[in-house]
């Protein structure tokens, strides 16, 4: 079996809780624990490999790994996070491509939201209730008013939103979610209910990188077919066992447990699975077969 299990970079921002440890057996020291970067290449947090090797150093040692679909990419395009929302997360916004490669030096960010569980009136905001003009969205940043004009969508255990580049978004406490992303950091936080960092100063906003980018309208209506999401960046559907797939060429395979308890069958063995499982199948490996009564995300490029 050439598949293994990725053990994710840990992030301990001031709004996280203890869920990842409790309910996704994430191991860390962090407290909070609020994001397990569970399929990561990027700098600021790669997964490692049981063996102690970075994603990033596995993928460069070999290259048909990741699959030709990603050969287009000057990067591994994509980054999935488990997340952790004990409190309230920054209204925020990230850039396109062209607006991060111009002024950070990286790409930009398009991602989607799996909510894994919500407690009972949890809520995100996801774009505008109706088109601002930008004189209307500088004002209401200027006087802490920006929450009225915004989307503000009740959730439930299932839901899932796509988000594009530009469109303006948070997530509120008392949410747990699997995000599938661009492999990109850039996020420009717009409003952050003045709260105060680790070193007791107001954490730093983003005010004329978020203006900028921002898409001032509701989000559009999306459809993606028989997939919970897709773009040129991932491809990501959800699957219960028993089922079955294959890792072509074309790409890798990522599976992560986000409930119940299974087996991974390739090549006549077997490995166990369990909710925060993140099993990386290079591309190539072949066939393979998850038995037992989990349920996972699947993704690919």
């Amino acid at each position: 079996m050439r598949a293994f299990k990725l053990l994710p970079a840990c992030k301990d921002y001031l709004w996280g809780g203890d869920r990842l440890r409790t309910d996704f057996h994430v191991h860390s020291d962090l407290h909070p624990l609020a994001e397990a970067w569970v399929l990561s290449a990027h700098p600021d947090g790669p997964s490692v490999l049981p063996d102690g090797t970075t994603l990033p150093d596995y993928l460069a040692a070999n290259p048909g790994a990741a699959g030709t679909h990603c050969a287009s990419f000057e990067e591994f395009p994509v980054l999935v996070k488990l997340i952790d929302a004990k409190k309230d997360l920054s209204i925020q916004v990230h850039p396109s491509d062209d607006y991060a490669l111009a002024h950070e030096g990286q790409y930009g960010k398009t991602e989607m939201w799996v909510v894994l569980d919500a407690e009972p009136d949890a809520f995100l905001y996801y774009g505008f209730r109706h088109t601002i003009t930008p004189d209307e969205f500088a004002e209401r940043i200027r006087n802490n008013t920006l929450p009225e004009v915004l989307n503000a969508v009740p959730v439930h255990k299932g839901d899932v939103f796509f988000i594009p580049s530009g469109t303006l978004h948070a997530i509120c406490k008392g949410i747990v979610i699997a995000e599938i992303q661009q492999n990109s950091n850039v996020t420009y936080r717009i409003y952050d209910y003045g709260r105060l960092g680790a070193d007791g100063k107001p954490r730093a906003l983003h005010i004329p990188q978020a203006m900028a980018v921002t898409q001032l309208c509701p989000p559009a209506p999306q459809d993606f077919g028989p997939h919970l999401g897709s773009c040129r960046y991932f491809t990501t559907d959800a699957a219960a066992a028993p089922f079955t797939g294959a890792a072509d060429e074309a790409s890798f395979v990522h599976l992560l447990i986000t409930a119940g308890e299974g087996t991974l069958e390739m090549d006549g063995e077997t490995m166990p699975l369990a909710p925060g499982d993140s099993v990386f199948i290079p591309a190539g490996a072949g066939a393979y077969r998850v038995a037992g009564g989990c349920k996972a995300l699947v993704t690919r490029v």
